[in-house]
């Protein structure tokens, strides 16, 4: 099926891999590299003539240990393209969700329907046939309905709805309870599948409404999902899809003939994964121990047996339906108009912004919807409109609390001009739906940066929004403040996008930030410095709120907060530290924050890699750093359009090449994919000038050298210039009101809030399904056993040092790519590597936490048992 261009190419990619140092490896596993090049290729030059399992079984190898090679296999920074990343991606995460889906299909239908049923069933109606008719079913409807590969929530809703069909078409004979009982009390009360003549079509078709809803109630109690929600994606999307297909609900079962052959074609047509063979369990997707989406985080242990004991993590879709059910807990006391509190500030106004704010939300939603249903499928237009409705109870409730917490802070009533500011308003409303988004999406701490058209994660809501990244980034801090009640996880999710945000988002052409650098510097007559150096070794100050951020981007160092206009709250000295000698003129809050806190991540990110590559070299850190520091502030329109990590990578490799340290940029880029939260595309594609793209060593060569070349000849002199500061490493804004606290000493030690629920239909924090995950666990409240335990934790504290310290992240040396491009062309490569400690601390640390790990799992099963047995006693 290969076509001769791709056959052809396919070759000498082949070729240049087995010629390639240290490719024995390679050459043992012949076959599978011969797949993995005929797959890198079609997808470059787009002539996919056969599809993805079609490979896998023809190299017969499995899902996972195919993106395993093909990640070995990438030893040139061109041998695998952005492209063939991007495809990789998708066709991981719907593997993924495929997954998870199945196997809670197969858990799911063990409960619904007898195994041995009476011999009153037919042989037509045997669990293979059914499980075979539903998984099918289901998989046609996914394919139809959704456009996304990844949604995880929408399908599960959508399998539940297959399962609501099916059910109210089965025999109750064939069905447990409570499923046999809501089938036969339909039956009793005039049965949906056989209609009684006499009756006229509205009363049929009100009884096959009470018949599915019936159904879909039972199934939603027992999965913890939310019924109205399981209700609109069974009547906006799934009867119609029905019908699309040419079923109709009172016909019975349809035939799996008829099915597979339309599922064909949709295969054929996607040229992905045929996922009918997850009911085979068929070898080509069956799981490695390790999940495929974590395969480049997931450390080594360094005891395999240890795993046996580790405690499993709930499931992909529990967890969703739990985050789910936690948000809409939290929001059902909120509402969908301002609340009477809002109203008063409201008409506290000088302009009263209610009705722009009303008309606002209105329109919002029209575009929401429609965006929505583009990217998921024009059948979810109304699930979609459910979400925005969500998160416009969540923009009151924290409108309301910032307003509360405004009110204190300034002892002022009148906020008019913060609430006539459309831009505040866009951005907190938009923060909102970000959060329900990923309360939805399958990981809200996912982001592997391969944004397709339709991935509804951030930053596709500022686009739906036309909201600039830095007008959304003022809000952040402050909503996460204002919202007591979001969850660690959450948390962290806003936190990434604001990293995002600061490494490259904000710096892309369009943005505010230009134009504000560009007026602090005719404001101040200077030709630099955005934020002078000498605040970066001063603490940040977390007391910014998103009124000073909108409404003040210029303040004044003389301005107390005494006495602010009561139109518009102004701005507290935000950094009290600061002499006015120091702040020469009026300068943008917003700005001087951002910068702040991108010279903080800046920082944070070069120590990290720093120390996995150069901890022989401490003296080089400081050096690096201030080139790192000063092309941010000095050269800052070398970050237009382009990221963060990349200034970091060539400001340390332009540091060691003038300090005749021997490093790499292979090394570093082995480096930095190990790293979290990046991706291949920072260091494979990287802009050179308008509209061309080439590899990080060509950017460097044709642009970060030529720009800086002078500053960085400075530091092989004997007086390099003035270093700058290391930023003051403040405590995090975002302190986690359920995250587990350590007590100061070193015996692993903490101090944790109750864990979420298993099921949240056992009651909202239940102390009596937590998971702990601690040597000693105490819950205030319940019966803990015997006094020894008090005693042996009072021990542990009392025999611990008081100070504890924390090891820098070092890891071993990466192993550098074998061979790439840059190092044959560029000219300033040299052929040694530099020999680097092959064990560290933090591998030693690791090592040790594992084994701590699993010494808590034993004493925790040991206590159970005694605990048991004293009780049978």
């Amino acid at each position: 099926k290969v076509s001769d261009s791709v056959r052809e190419r396919a070759w000498k990619t082949y070729e240049s891999l087995s010629a390639a140092d240290g490719a024995v490896a390679y050459n043992k596993k012949k076959k599978e590299t011969w797949g993995v090049c005929i797959f890198i290729v079609a997808i470059d030059l787009d002539e996919m003539t056969f599809t993805f399992t079609e490979l896998l079984k023809s190299i017969s190898i499995s899902v996972c240990t195919f993106f395993q090679f093909l990640k070995e296999v990438d030893v040139n920074m061109d041998t695998v393209s952005t492209e063939v990343d991007s495809t990789v991606s998708r066709l991981k995460k719907k593997y993924d969700v495929l997954l998870a889906l199945y196997h809670k299909f197969e858990r799911t239908c063990g409960l619904i329907y007898l195994e041995q049923p009476s011999s009153e069933i037919s042989a037509e109606l045997s669990s293979v046939l059914v499980l075979k008719n539903y998984w099918i079913t289901f998989l046609l409807a996914k394919g139809k309905v959704l456009q996304v590969e990844d949604d995880l929530v929408i399908s599960f809703q959508l399998l539940l709805c297959v399962l609501v069909y099916f059910i109210k078409l089965s025999p109750p004979a064939m069905l447990k309870e409570p499923y046999k009982s809501a089938v036969t009390a339909v039956a009793v009360n005039g049965s949906a599948r056989t209609p009684r003549r006499g009756q006229n079509r509205n009363t049929r078709t009100s009884k096959q409404i009470d018949t599915d809803t019936k159904v879909i109630e039972v199934l939603c109690k027992e999965h913890d999902c939310n019924l109205d929600e399981v209700k609109n994606v069974y009547f906006t999307s799934f009867i119609p899809f029905l019908s699309s297909i040419g079923i109709v609900a009172s016909n019975g079962l349809p035939e799996v003939e008829v099915l597979s052959k339309q599922y064909d074609e949709l295969y054929l047509k996607n040229k992905d994964i045929d996922a009918r063979l997850f009911l085979d369990h068929d070898e080509t997707l069956q799981p490695d121990v390790i999940p495929c989406s974590q395969l480049e985080r997931t450390p080594v242990k360094n005891n395999p047996d240890e795993e046996l004991n580790l405690m499993l993590p709930q499931t992909p879709v529990r967890a969703a339906m739990n985050n789910i059910q936690q948000l809409i807990m939290i929001l059902n006391s909120a509402t969908d108009k301002p609340s009477d509190t809002l109203i008063i500030y409201f008409n506290n106004c000088t302009l009263n912004p209610k009705d722009s704010i009303l008309k606002r939300v209105e329109n919002l939603e029209h575009i929401f919807k429609k965006k929505f249903a583009e990217a998921v499928g024009q059948g979810c237009a109304e699930i979609g409109s459910q979400r925005y409705k969500l998160g416009v109870r969540l923009y009151y409730r924290v409108m309301e609390s910032m307003l509360k917490s405004e009110e204190e802070r300034l002892s002022v009533q009148n906020f008019s001009k913060l609430l006539n500011d459309s831009v505040f308003h866009t951005s907190l409303l938009a923060c909102a739906i970000e959060v329900v988004m990923a309360t939805y999406g399958r990981s809200a701490s996912q982001s592997d940066g391969t944004s397709a058209e339709t991935d509804l994660s951030f930053p596709w809501i500022l686009n739906v929004f036309d909201l600039k990244a830095f007008d959304f980034y003022k809000v952040i801090e402050s909503f996460i403040k204002a919202e007591p009640s979001l969850t660690r996880e959450m948390i962290k999710h806003l936190e990434r996008c604001e990293h995002r945000i600061m490494e490259s988002l904000a710096w892309q052409s369009g943005s505010p930030l230009f134009d504000l650098i560009k007026q602090s510097k005719e404001r101040e007559g200077q030709t630099d410095q955005p934020e002078p150096t000498s605040t970066l070794n001063l603490p940040l100050q977390h007391n910014h709120t998103a009124a000073d951020l909108y409404l003040s981007p210029v303040r004044s160092p003389k301005k107390k907060a005494s006495g602010p206009p009561l139109s518009a709250p102004s701005t507290p000295d935000a950094q009290p530290a600061v002499t006015p000698q120091t702040q020469k003129a009026q300068k943008s809050t917003s700005l001087s924050l951002f910068y702040k806190k991108v010279y903080l991540l800046a920082y944070l990110r070069l120590h990290t890699l720093f120390f996995r590559l150069l901890s022989d070299h401490p003296d080089l850190e400081p050096l690096i750093w201030t080139l790192f520091q000063h092309t941010l502030q000095n050269e800052y329109e070398l970050m237009r359009d382009r990221h963060l990590d990349q200034i970091m990578m060539c400001s340390m490799y332009g540091i060691c090449k003038v300090k005749n340290v021997d490093l790499r940029f292979k090394i570093i880029v082995s480096a930095y994919k190990e790293l979290p939260n990046t991706n291949q595309e920072t260091f494979k594609r990287v802009l050179i000038r308008e509209e061309q793209y080439d590899s990080i060593i060509v950017f460097y060569n044709l642009v970060f050298m030529q720009k800086l070349k002078t500053n960085i000849l400075q530091y092989a002199s004997n007086r390099p210039p003035t270093l700058s500061p290391i930023p003051h490493i403040p405590r995090s804004p975002y302190q986690f009101s359920n995250s587990p606290r350590r007590v100061p000493a070193g015996n692993n030690i903490y101090i944790s809030p109750l864990e979420s629920p298993y099921k949240f239909s056992d009651g909202f924090q239940s102390p009596t399904k937590m998971t702990p995950r601690s040597r000693i666990l105490v819950s205030i409240g319940e019966s803990f056993g015997t006094s020894e335990k008090f005693q042996k934790i009072n021990q542990m504290v009392c025999n611990s040092d008081c100070q504890l310290k924390r090891s820098a992240e070092v890891s071993a040396a990466p192993k550098p790519l074998k061979r790439l491009r840059f190092d044959i062309e560029g000219q300033d490569e040299a052929d040694g590597s530099k020999h680097l400690p092959q064990e560290s601390k933090f591998q030693q640390k690791l090592a040790e936490m594992t084994s701590t790990r699993t010494r808590m799992q034993k004493q925790k099963l040991n206590d159970g048992n005694d605990t048991s047995d004293s009780e049978k006693k």
